[in-house]
């Protein structure tokens, strides 16, 4: 009949958000204390008190797990429209900070970028990512273009690199605090070696 209440087929396994949630959460913690090297699935269903179909029913490898985990992670870095070139960057740079001083980020990141140089998924995983995040962070760059502040053949590969990589080498690399005086500096020599990038560069 066609009022008649759609049901889902007897048996259908239904996914508990809450679950889901729990395992993520599980498998950052386990990726954290372990490194991806040593990271199993039965580790993580043991942390996250669930049974192993649970678990296996969602991801049934440990690369599709931390596939899903990395995906999880809200890219906040890309939602600024300060209305200046100055403005926006200073933004990206306190989303970038915040993220990556998060207790267990600090820990993953790093060992999940040296695994992924010896497994060929992994790296794959993390070169999607880092493609969606850097063409969302070039709306950066895209308004400033639009604004006048940049020359519209600004090179947006070196403005990319130029926007994350110092404060990811501080942070990750040389695991050094920052503040706010610290990330206001950063972004005044940012925006200056951005300008300078669009000095006689082609656009990539």
């Amino acid at each position: 009949m066609a009022n008649e209440t759609k049901r889902k087929p007897a048996g259908a396994a239904v996914l508990r958000e809450d679950m889901t949630t729990a395992i993520l959460y599980a498998a950052a913690e386990e990726l954290a204390e372990r490194g991806y090297g040593r990271l199993t699935l039965d580790a993580v269903a043991r942390r996250a008190q669930v049974s192993r179909p649970a678990l296996y029913r969602r991801w049934p490898s440990k690369h599709a797990l931390t596939q899903a985990l990395v995906a999880s992670v809200e890219d906040n870095t890309a939602d600024y429209d300060t209305g200046s070139l100055a403005g926006d960057v200073t933004a990206f740079l306190s989303a970038v900070d915040a993220g990556l001083r998060h207790p267990l980020a600090a820990r993953i990141v790093p060992d999940l970028l040296v695994e992924a140089l010896r497994d060929t998924d992994l790296g794959e995983t993390l070169l999607v990512l880092r493609d969606t995040r850097r063409a969302r962070a070039s709306g950066i760059i895209d308004r400033a273009v639009e604004r006048g502040e940049l020359s519209a053949d600004t090179d947006r590969e070196m403005a990319l690199d130029l926007l994350v990589a110092p404060l990811y080498w501080r942070l990750a690399m040389v695991r050094t605090p920052t503040d706010p005086d610290y990330l206001a500096r950063l972004a005044g020599v940012i925006l200056t070696a951005i300008s300078a990038a669009g000095q006689g560069a082609g656009s990539s």
